[in-house]
């Protein structure tokens, strides 16, 4: 089974967050009723990231998958750090958008 699907998830949640967390801060969107909408996709993005971190144990081929997951995992430490850089700061965006790259570097691997 090849990981790509996990890899292309796990971005995609990630993508889908960062741009409803960016349209709430340019406040062209409210979730003063919903805001656990942007929480949980934050754990479905977690939960993608650490399915397809472990892809490279299972998955074919092997050296892709490993790969892919040495360029992701990097992208741990801005999503274990997120919930403690506060919600209404510039902090908060830097260390969201940090991750951005481990995941386009796993996205891009993954596909090759």
């Amino acid at each position: 089974m090849r990981a790509r699907a996990f890899f292309t998830a796990a971005t995609a949640s990630y993508v889908l967050n960062c741009a409803l967390g960016a349209s709430v801060a340019l406040r062209l969107v409210d979730t003063r009723n919903f805001r656990w909408v942007h929480h949980a996709i934050y754990i479905t993005t977690a939960t993608l990231a650490g399915a397809a971190a472990t892809s490279a144990l299972w998955a074919k081929p092997r050296r892709e998958a490993v790969e892919a997951t040495v360029l992701l995992a990097p992208a741990a430490v801005p999503l274990a750090v997120i919930p403690y850089a506060g919600t209404h700061s510039k902090r908060h965006y830097a260390v969201a958008l940090s991750a951005a790259p481990f995941f386009l570097a796993g996205l891009i691997r993954s596909w090759r």
